[in-house]
């Protein structure tokens, strides 16, 4: 027989594990048998505070999860504070001894959590944790001595030799949640991005359900010729699954086993499946590594690097976040980004490549735009590449690869479709001219209706120029010469 004290209830924290499948915190939290308080707190006063566009869409997942929740009998509790000081408040409201969560690994949130839980205990209330956002803790993968790995190809493979797949776990068929708690009206929050509201573009559907319809459409197109189509920014090749597995929406370990199903059912080349799963890898290879190397999110992973002669150039700047550079393929990822709140990965790379190499502009300006306008802004995957991008990252590119933007948008974009689309101005010049129109015959140029410097702009900077200013920069870091590489 349950006892009063028996049925106290126990808090269900949500943070980025917004769905109620696969969710270790909330399976045990019911296997508890007792009433479950499932709760959200906004905190903006972290270290690293969402941007506009992961703001955008906390607030449709957050809409999405509570719809779930009701469902089921319960409902979600959204507070917006400290989170310890909400925490504490729902805690004497509810009479709770227990608080359920999936741990986050990012440094400053993985401190704020060990504070939150120490403090609590020490008033009788026990936290519980559980990895419910990675395939394998961080520092659960270590080297023959004992140390984090700094090389992406060990580190996967000793991933996949040792990480285990838990148990599919389905949400649960109802939960009972005690009423009568206070909880903010989520319209009250004003999540939408203002002055502008650029974010009218975003066709994206947040939550769980929406987390499962984009595997669904991936594994059905994009999964079965994805080792080539990754690389074609005018094709649904990609998985879009990013800011799902960014904001928990879905477990990487359903993503896999569903991809390894389908490669087991012939619907799919296991090839491509591997592929798949390596860019998972990469996603946990930054995961990791933040965890192990927190001085990543403001110094140079490689401490030479922080010697670079950054050039400062706000008006730079602001053309390249604008998608007016004058490099049309740089142009349409820029415009795609500020329009969607995605980017193609390829293009991901050959604008973060221009930044840093063509502008010598620091890569920590570049990862502040992607964090406050990339709808799946996650600060391990966001850090570690545009680390990798500048050559001062762990396991990162050669210093010397200076991107070529003219020869990447015919290589990856022959037809011109993903220029055209993003840069319709261009839209009528032919293939030949399409990726450097400077270079087009002024008859070409009036033909396509394009006067350079009013339709389009020039070109910020020649390409050869660049390429030759940033390897003399590189040299006072690296201190060797190297021929470039487009």
């Amino acid at each position: 027989m349950t006892t009063k004290a028996d049925d106290s209830p126990v808090i269900l924290w949500f943070r980025r594990d917004l769905r109620l499948a696969d969710n270790p915190a909330l399976t045990h939290a019911v296997e508890t048998g007792r009433p479950v308080i499932p709760v959200y707190i906004l905190d903006q006063g972290a270290a690293t505070p969402m941007g506009g566009a992961s703001l955008w869409w906390l607030d449709k997942s957050l809409r999405a999860l509570d719809a779930a929740l009701s469902a089921l009998g319960s409902r979600l509790i959204l507070r917006r504070s400290d989170s310890e000081a909400e925490l504490r408040r729902l805690i004497r409201e509810a009479g709770a001894g227990t608080v359920f969560l999936n741990r986050r690994f990012e440094p400053d949130a993985f401190a704020r959590d060990a504070d939150i839980a120490h403090g609590l205990q020490a008033e009788g209330v026990t936290c519980k944790g559980w990895n419910g956002t990675l395939l394998a803790r961080p520092g659960s993968v270590l080297n023959g001595s004992g140390l984090p790995y700094k090389v992406f190809t060990p580190f996967h493979r000793a991933l996949l030799a040792t990480a285990v797949a838990p148990p599919p776990a389905p949400a649960p068929d109802s939960l009972r949640t005690p009423t009568g708690l206070a909880s903010d009206n989520i319209n009250t929050w004003d999540l939408h991005p203002r002055r502008p509201d650029w974010s009218g573009g975003f066709d994206w559907t947040p939550g769980e359900a929406g987390a499962e319809a984009a595997l669904a459409a991936f594994l059905s197109r994009g999964l079965k010729s994805y080792s080539l189509g990754r690389d074609i920014p005018a094709e649904p090749a990609t998985s879009r699954l990013s800011p799902h597995l960014h904001f928990g929406e879905i477990s990487p370990w359903r993503a896999i086993g569903a991809a390894r199903a389908a490669a087991t059912e012939g619907r799919v080349p296991a090839p491509e499946v591997d592929k798949f799963v390596a860019e998972i890898g990469w996603r946990e290879f930054s995961a990791h590594l933040l965890h192990a190397f927190p001085q990543m999110t403001d110094a140079a992973f490689r401490p030479e690097y922080d010697a670079m002669p950054w050039r400062n150039d706000p008006a730079g700047l602001e053309a390249w976040q604008r998608g007016r550079t004058g490099y049309p393929v740089v142009d349409a990822g820029m415009r795609e980004l500020w329009t969607t709140g995605f980017m193609h990965n390829r293009v991901r790379m050959i604008v973060a490549s221009f930044l840093v190499k063509h502008l010598l502009i620091d890569w920590r300006e570049g990862e502040a735009w992607f964090r406050d306008t990339l709808v799946d802004a996650d600060l391990a995957s966001n850090v570690q590449n545009w680390q990798w991008v500048a050559g001062s990252g762990a396991d990162a590119a050669p210093y010397f690869r200076i991107f070529n933007p003219v020869t990447q948008g015919q290589k990856f974009d022959a037809d011109g479709r993903y220029v055209r689309r993003w840069v319709p101005e261009l839209r009528k010049l032919p293939d030949r001219w399409l990726h450097a129109p400077w270079t087009a015959p002024i008859g070409v140029l009036d033909l396509a209706g394009v006067r350079l410097g009013r339709d389009y702009p020039r070109p910020l900077v020649d390409h050869a120029m660049a390429r030759e200013r940033a390897l003399e920069a590189l040299k006072t870091v690296v201190g060797s010469r190297a021929a470039a590489e487009d």
